[in-house]
């Protein structure tokens, strides 16, 4: 009898290895191959949100079915500010799916005529070589975006309140202040704009964008080593939630992490996750209070952690200061 149950234990915990090894595979390459149909299709923007949607039903059911941490199913009292903030900052076109992450899809849908004529960008490259490329360029201006938001006091307080959450899972992925988004958006798309990047090209960059958006806030049990030093995984975006500041700050890269390797900012440790999860500072409590807050001294001294005291005792800010915005001590 005793070793019945341990062969089934056994056999519970390979089956466990067996899908925290595949699941991500299976729905990034699945996902990315219903955008593809999506995008062969008469209504791309259509057929892709019904792909989204799926993808994120499908993320619902393993966190709960098999979750990275079990004390992140619990309830932290900020689903309703997250979702507020993914519906502000993704625009409410996407109503349709809740908590989208493609609006540079619509964007780059509506902005780009469809015989777009490009002198700069290589059109007689095969699509998928283009959208290598983009990705490419792409996500230095996200790498760099991401980058000084943390070492720079003035975009902390905006980019603050993503990593404010003390959890990870799938319905805070867009938990983005919009200034932050703006931002990111900007140095993200402007580029490709430049370089006369054709629609089809801008189409795939925000599926990707989006569905590893989903994929990497996800609280599933993940083993995803040989993709790692690839792609932005959810055991890499981890650590760069960690409340602990050299682990924090690493991983920028939000789709391929190229600029991560290049810039010395890559961080694989063999743990799964980090300890904590968080900022020292606090943010406001509300939807509305949480977009007005990084707006006033009071605010940011708030989310910095500092204490609030009166304008004319406060102390300026030193450059050094930037470098421990996360950290406890």
């Amino acid at each position: 009898m005793q070793n019945h149950r341990n062969a089934s234990d056994a056999s519970g915990t390979a089956v466990g290895h067996f899908l925290s090894a595949v699941w991500w595979p299976l729905l990034y390459f699945g996902a990315l191959l219903g955008a593809g149909m999506a995008f062969a299709s008469d209504a791309p923007l259509f057929g892709f949100n019904i792909v989204y949607a799926a993808l994120f039903l499908a993320i619902v059911a393993l966190e709960r079915l098999m979750p990275h941490r079990e004390e992140w199913l619990q309830h932290d009292g900020e689903t309703l500010n997250d979702i507020g903030h993914t519906l502000l900052t993704k625009g409410t076109a996407q109503l349709a799916v809740a908590a989208t992450a493609i609006f540079p899809m619509a964007v780059a849908t509506f902005a780009r005529t469809g015989d777009h004529a490009s002198h700069l960008w290589p059109t007689q490259w095969p699509l998928i070589a283009q959208v290598v490329l983009a990705l490419v360029i792409a996500e230095f201006g996200l790498y760099w975006s991401h980058r000084i938001a943390h070492e720079n006091l003035l975009f902390w307080r905006f980019h603050a309140l993503h990593h404010s959450v003390v959890r990870l899972w799938v319905v805070n992925t867009g938990r983005f202040h919009v200034i932050d988004s703006l931002i990111k958006m900007a140095l993200s798309q402007a580029p490709l704009y430049l370089l006369d990047a054709p629609l089809p090209v801008f189409l795939w960059v925000g599926a990707v964008t989006a569905i590893t958006g989903l994929l990497t806030h996800c609280n599933v049990e993940t083993r995803t080593a040989l993709f790692d030093p690839i792609f932005a995984t959810p055991k890499l975006h981890r650590w760069h939630h960690s409340k602990a500041l050299k682990e924090g700050n690493s991983n920028y890269c939000e789709n391929i992490m190229v600029w991560d390797h290049v810039f010395g900012t890559y961080l694989n440790p063999a743990k799964a996750s980090p300890d904590r999860l968080g900022i020292s500072g606090k943010v406001a409590p509300g939807f509305l209070g949480q977009i007005v807050q990084p707006f006033s001294r009071k605010g940011a001294r708030q989310i910095l952690g500092r204490q609030t005291v009166p304008d004319d005792q406060v102390k300026p800010v030193e450059k050094s200061d930037a470098v421990a915005r996360t950290s406890e001590a």
